[in-house]
């Protein structure tokens, strides 16, 4: 899986989820992670989660660490299991980071008792799936509590390097033990 940690600012639109995004924008083939550092604006049209569509939400917040995760298969399911690992990891190298602190996963989000840290989305298209994970830097005021990477003094894309690296990983292990496993006849 190959990977790009950009430092140039990007603003997150929600284009970034159509098929061969990375390939098209940076060379990246085949299964990819983006990461960068820019706001987050998405309008209604943009918007993957119908829940969130139907109220005609518009997810904004003014700077976050984003991960663009595209993989060419087209299973959903899969892909939710995938943002769910993803998300996971992430709560553990916060954890592991803010050892007076709890950050707990609710679904895909994670929290800091009442401020929400983070957004995510999965979609699946004709050729790939593709998961979002943003992380909020600054806290932004929203309708729902904010709090960022710089209220706990966390460098973003350390941390954008350590989450990549553990789940280029984690899917690597899983690729391996798939491959190990005698089948039971």
């Amino acid at each position: 899986m190959q990977f790009t940690i950009r430092k140039e600012e990007i603003k997150l639109t929600g284009e970034e989820m159509q098929p061969h995004w990375a390939y098209i924008n940076f060379g990246i083939a085949g299964n990819s992670i983006v990461s960068f550092v820019g706001p987050c604006d998405i309008k209604p049209e943009n918007i993957i989660d119908l829940e969130e569509y139907k109220e005609g939400a518009r997810i904004y917040a003014d700077k976050m660490l984003h991960f663009i995760i595209e993989h060419f298969d087209t299973d959903l399911e899969k892909a939710i299991l995938r943002q769910y690992l993803l998300i996971s990891i992430l709560e553990e190298k916060l954890n592991n980071r803010l050892k007076d602190r709890k950050i707990l996963r609710w679904g895909d989000d994670l929290y800091d008792e009442d401020s929400k840290l983070t957004i995510s989305a999965v979609s699946k298209n004709v050729v790939s799936t593709k998961i979002h994970l943003g992380v909020n830097i600054t806290s932004t005021k929203v309708d729902t509590k904010t709090r960022g990477l710089e209220y706990y003094k966390i460098d973003p894309y350390e941390l954008a390097e350590v989450i990549i690296t553990q789940y280029r990983l984690e899917n690597r292990r899983l690729k391996e033990k798939s491959w190990r496993m005698k089948a039971v006849l």
